[in-house]
């Protein structure tokens, strides 16, 4: 009896260092995989923020649009006036 317990002893503590190894492997893997999706977490963070520069310098921009029609049609109305005015006065 005693070489049969002996035997499967031996065979578990087999069997357990093989799932050890197996569950090294997979973790090892695992980490893997999330440095990778952190890699691709990292690109979106940087995708995001070239979109909101980019988002700032168009509502830049046209904020300056809008300053400038409104000058220019400052401008045109003021033409007008002096226009209309010139005629009212014949």
């Amino acid at each position: 009896m005693a070489p049969t317990v002996l035997a499967v002893l031996i065979g578990i503590l087999i069997n357990n260092s093989r799932l050890s190894d197996l569950r090294a492997h997979v973790d090892s893997r695992f980490g893997d995989v999330n440095a990778r999706f952190n890699d691709i977490n990292t690109r979106f963070d940087e995708v995001n923020r070239r979109f909101d520069d980019m988002d700032r310098k168009m509502d830049h921009r046209f904020e300056d649009m809008k300053s400038t029609w409104r000058s220019e049609l400052h401008r045109v109305e003021e033409v007008l006036d002096a226009r209309l005015k010139h005629l009212e006065e014949r």
